[in-house]
């Protein structure tokens, strides 16, 4: 038997899916082939973003750590794809993984399919 207080329930954490931060990620995700929500210090998203250049493939990088509502955007992202991790890739509007995922698909030959 718990306290009373953790027997209350929790809130819902709520993310507003048609927030102005919400329409430009979805704007960004029209309007670019390859997206990468990164956050400028993050190892992963480095790992991420040097793949697309070794392909010299233009990609839009939003950085949510240079942003004042970066949480909110990773929170419509989580909401999104099921994981506020950075990165978060998309390409052609499609979530296809973080860092180690884009590495892999590298590495496998599967990632430049999309360029094809």
């Amino acid at each position: 038997m718990g306290s009373a207080i953790s027997q209350l329930p929790k809130p819902a954490d709520t993310v507003n899916m048609d927030s102005p931060q919400a329409e430009m990620v979805k704007s960004a995700l029209q309007n670019h082939k390859v997206v990468i929500f990164s956050k400028s210090y993050c190892p992963f998203c480095t790992m991420a973003k040097e793949q697309f250049r070794k392909l010299d493939i233009p990609i839009h990088v939003i950085e949510l750590d240079q942003r004042d509502d970066g949480d909110e955007i990773q929170s419509i992202l989580g909401e999104m794809t099921g994981s506020r991790t950075v990165p978060r890739c998309f390409i052609n509007g499609n979530f296809i993984g973080g860092g180690t995922d884009v590495k892999k698909m590298y590495d496998q030959g599967t990632l430049q399919k999309y360029f094809i």
